[in-house]
């Protein structure tokens, strides 16, 4: 029995604290024999497995173009991210048709900083902020890396222990995840950039709380407005409600385009997600895929 994504995703916060407590074997494997079961149903570009496998395009491909239900449109919310959600349309440009502009974009009110620089917002931060409670706890802030003017963004929740470690964003089991699924679309770390919507780790692994993320959100706004990706792409529900401004659940607009200030915004399921539930891999692969069209990438083949 395969359950629905969008039930795992209300207890996902619940399943990283049950891993914290040395709980996380015993799910994984009810994972894995529900993955057997369905004879490998959740087979995409980014296959994982201990150790990481090299990416298996060809199955992807074949997979993606079978027919399949169309997602519901979400219901109208007073949301105006929401509501601006864009269908692809002509675009006059060498690179493939982006999707059109449609109503207002969300945080138009905060003010964009002239000339501002990934440099300049690393060192408005400082080397020990103590702008909210998730100082206490942490050992290193994450900030983000990549390449500052990357056509592709990338953007998680918050950092957890191996990122907490390093200081760097995706480090640990759903960062090499997210390496495979970069390689996959044909493009390396370096190419993109990687941040979060909180620098610090939330303890246990938590989601960040609201006066969290609106302390640190407006680093993560400055970061987006520095770098103008063509792309920013959330991964999971926090990224996606934080900038979406929206209590919905995510697969109620995964795999949708919005417009956000000047970029085109798309939400999928978060790396960790995927650990835990591998035949959502294939919903992933098809977002993935939506992005590389825009883009004008071809996948990673073998």
């Amino acid at each position: 029995m395969i359950l629905d994504p969008a039930k795992i995703e209300r207890v996902e916060p619940w399943l990283r604290f049950a891993d914290e407590l040395g709980l996380g074997p015993y799910f994984r494997n009810r994972a894995d024999r529900t993955e057997q079961a369905s004879g490998g149903a959740g087979q995409s570009a980014f296959a994982v497995s201990e150790p990481p496998v090299p990416p298996i395009i060809e199955a992807a491909s074949a997979k993606s173009s079978q027919p399949g239900k169309s997602a519901a449109a979400p219901p109208a919310i007073n949301s105006p991210a929401i509501n601006s959600k864009v269908q692809p349309g002509s675009a006059r440009s060498p690179l493939p048709a982006a999707p059109a502009a449609s109503g207002s974009s969300l945080f138009e009110a905060f003010a964009r900083i002239e000339s501002d620089t990934i440099e300049r917002i690393r060192a408005d931060i400082g080397p020990d902020c103590r702008r909210c409670k998730l100082h206490k706890a942490r050992t290193k802030i994450v900030f983000g890396v990549g390449n500052p003017k990357a056509q592709l963004v990338f953007v998680g929740e918050g950092p957890g222990h191996d990122e907490d470690v390093q200081g760097e964003p995706f480090v640990g089991r759903a960062g090499k995840l997210l390496t495979q699924m970069i390689e996959a679309m044909s493009l390396r770390r370096e190419d993109v950039y990687i941040c979060n919507v909180v620098k610090c780790r939330p303890p246990e692994n938590r989601l960040p709380e609201k006066d969290e993320i609106a302390t640190c959100s407006p680093y993560l706004l400055r970061q987006l407005d520095a770098i103008q990706p063509r792309v920013i792409c959330c991964l999971g529900a926090c990224a996606a409600q934080s900038l979406l401004q929206t209590a919905q659940g995510i697969s109620r607009f995964r795999g949708e385009w919005f417009d956000w200030r000047g970029s085109k915004l798309i939400a999928t399921y978060h790396p960790a997600y995927l650990l835990r539930n591998p035949p959502a891999k294939a919903e992933v692969w098809k977002d993935l895929q939506k992005v590389m069209a825009l883009l004008g990438l071809e996948p990673r083949r073998r």
